[in-house]
């Protein structure tokens, strides 16, 4: 049976514009830096309801952890860099180092850490290219709930309410009728 760290790769591995993608944000050279979030979750979610390929994402989410340089104007210019080089609006980049005032938690001590506080299980995947050309998954929650097409909040995401506003805004269920949506 393959391992679903491996099925995700294998599925990355088949999206060109992902890999392309890839190999831009790795070569902004930034610690511990993914692209994750809605880009994978979405892409996974419409291989798993037959879809062909849509950009069905509203953001590309690239999240990294460096906490020498905290300073927002920083992710700012990143993002501007990255919208010039791909001519697409839709970069978002932010330090995961600064991101827990924002939240109101603890400081994240990794972007594991960080992602592992996002709202959803589901969400909680990065995908980066490393320097020898393989996929690096960072999922500290695991794969289970992407494949099982199942959202659920994060156990360490305590505001229930802003978990089931923020699943009830993306009406997500619309797009991807077979997912499981657990509002506890």
């Amino acid at each position: 049976m393959i391992r679903l760290e491996d099925r995700l790769k294998e599925d990355i591995s088949e999206y060109a514009q992902l890999l392309q993608d890839l190999r831009r944000v790795r070569a902004l050279g930034l610690p511990q830096c993914y692209i994750g979030a809605g880009y994978i979750r979405n892409y996974i979610w419409d291989r798993l309801h037959g879809y062909k390929h849509r950009d069905s994402h509203t953001d590309i989410d690239v999240v990294y952890y460096d906490p020498e340089d905290v300073r927002e104007e920083r992710d700012v210019q990143i993002e501007n860099v990255l919208r010039r080089e791909t001519g697409n609006p839709l970069w978002s980049v932010k330090n995961q180092a600064r991101m827990h005032l924002r939240n109101g938690t603890e400081p994240y001590q990794s972007t594991s850490d960080a992602l592992r506080h996002w709202p959803e299980v589901v969400t909680a995947v990065g995908a980066r290219l490393n320097e020898q050309d393989q996929l690096d998954i960072c999922a500290p929650h695991g794969l289970e709930d992407l494949y099982g097409l199942i959202v659920r909040r994060s156990p360490f995401f305590a505001d229930r309410s802003a978990y089931l506003r923020r699943v009830e805004g993306k009406n997500w269920h619309l797009q991807w009728p077979k997912l499981t949506i657990i509002r506890d």
